[in-house]
């Protein structure tokens, strides 16, 4: 059993932003090479648009069915036992994979600032996970407090680069990314044609990925039924005033083709002699602890989904075992051994980062599908926070969450294959064996009982 009544809401915001904030720092700058700063900016709304529908759908679902399954419990309620798993596997393969990417980030910012003169390598990788998963397992409580604090360095951090940046701001460097002549509907706003908006779809959701993991929370919170529609919603708030200050002020202040590539775009945009400033060291510093904050929060949202999963019987059930502290050391000591494993040998960030949003965006379908199917099947269910827009709202984030993953396969077709693989394997595994070994009483299931219950009373 998990310790209930950690979280206020307060709490379960930072961990919404937590989740969320690296993506400021670095990754959505590489989107500008895909689209350009017109198409980078429409990719970045479209995908904004699907994040808050999605996280309208899960206030709604969360209230419904407050488990630590998170989407995973409420695609087992819509979609029976396979769309649990397709929906647990695809968010498993996200919180696995992007912890090991951003463990490479961090190594790369430890070596550029030169702290205590480590270079970037496995040693640094598996000290990340020793002692952020240390944290962890020392109680969820003081771990999520650490976020809260480290999350709000990077945020200020941020703010106080955009006040900066925006002193340099030159509206002219905006589109200065050269024209392929060549795309349809290419101009100077649009340099890759219409085809780059598409394209640029897996960098403008690194401006949001993570976010609807806030419901994994949901049995560590204090009166979730109430704290996890309002942490979704001011957390997706924060995210897209941060999104809009970070990428006008970023690709304002240098310019779109000098940041394009680059590993520290908010760094570049500040030394625009290549020098140093005082200005640019304190943000590079600040996305040290942005990535730091990321990396602690989906260690955090993996290990639930494990739990979760395996309470249930869709994966061995000693892997839900919690400790005296009731943190769940299996479920973070096992995907935080696969993590170091992966960034050690291969030393990817960006192709685990490109698989970790394969698996999301099948996810982010998947949740989508589940709110339509229980809005219609389920009518009468009792539902203490409603969508607006409804069934409509969600089926926007669905459409929007299809058309992201086709688009990782403009990015990176190894990528994507190679998590069709995993998933391929995954699906074998439940097929052959434990669907044939699930908990009939799993706590989903006990929600869902309970809910009806409710929603029987209230109809007499």
């Amino acid at each position: 059993m998990l310790r209930r009544g950690s979280a206020g809401w307060l709490l379960l915001t930072g961990l919404g932003v937590a989740y969320v904030v690296s993506g400021d720092f670095s990754g959505w700058n590489i989107g500008l090479s895909k689209g350009g700063f017109g198409g980078l900016a429409v990719a970045m709304l479209l995908m904004g648009v699907m994040y808050a529908c999605l996280v309208f759908a899960l206030a709604e679902l969360s209230a419904i069915l407050p488990t630590a399954g998170g989407g995973y419990g409420f695609a087992r309620r819509a979609l029976g036992t396979w769309g649990g798993f397709l929906t647990g596997t695809a968010i498993l393969i996200e919180y696995v994979l992007a912890p090991a990417a951003i463990s490479i980030f961090i190594g790369d910012y430890v070596e550029s600032l030169g702290l205590f003169g480590l270079e970037t390598g496995w040693p640094v990788y598996l000290a990340c996970f020793a002692v952020f998963i240390g944290i962890h397992l020392w109680g969820v409580g003081e771990a999520l407090r650490f976020s809260l604090v480290v999350t709000a360095i990077a945020v200020a951090a941020l703010l106080i680069f955009a006040i900066g940046a925006f002193t340099d701001f030159d509206a002219s460097g905006l589109n200065d990314i050269p024209v392929d002549g060549d795309a349809f509907g290419s101009n100077s706003w649009l340099p890759f044609g219409l085809l780059g908006i598409w394209a640029a779809f897996p960098f403008g959701m690194w401006f949001f990925l993570g976010v609807e993991g806030v419901p994994l929370a949901a049995e560590e919170a204090k009166d979730p039924v109430r704290s996890l529609p309002k942490a979704l919603a001011i957390a997706m708030a924060v995210l897209v005033l941060l999104a809009l200050v970070t990428f006008f002020a970023a690709t304002g202040a240098r310019g779109s083709a000098a940041i394009q590539e680059a590993g520290n775009p908010l760094v570049v945009a500040l030394e625009g002699d290549g020098e140093p400033t005082t200005l640019s060291r304190i943000v590079n510093y600040a996305g040290l602890a942005g990535l730091v904050a990321s990396f602690f929060s989906l260690i955090y949202a993996g290990s639930r989904q494990l739990f979760a999963l395996s309470r249930a019987g869709y994966l061995p059930r000693f892997l839900s075992l919690t400790s005296r502290r009731r943190s769940p050391y299996l479920g973070l000591v096992i995907p935080g051994a696969i993590g170091f494993a992966l960034a050690a040998s291969t030393g990817d960030g960006g192709r685990m980062l490109n698989i970790a949003v394969f698996g999301a965006t099948i996810s982010y379908a998947l949740m989508a599908l589940s709110h339509i199917v229980l809005r219609r099947r389920e009518p009468g269910l009792h539902r203490p926070y409603r969508t607006p827009g409804g069934a409509i709202t969600s089926s926007v984030a669905f459409v929007l969450a299809l058309s992201a993953l086709v688009a990782t396969f403009l990015v990176d077709v190894v990528a994507a294959l190679i998590a069709l693989l995993v998933y391929g394997v995954a699906l074998g595994y439940f097929a052959c064996w434990s669907r044939h070994r699930l908990v009939a009483s799993a706590p989903e299931e006990e929600f869902a009982a309970l809910a009806a219950a409710e929603a029987e009373l209230d109809r007499n």
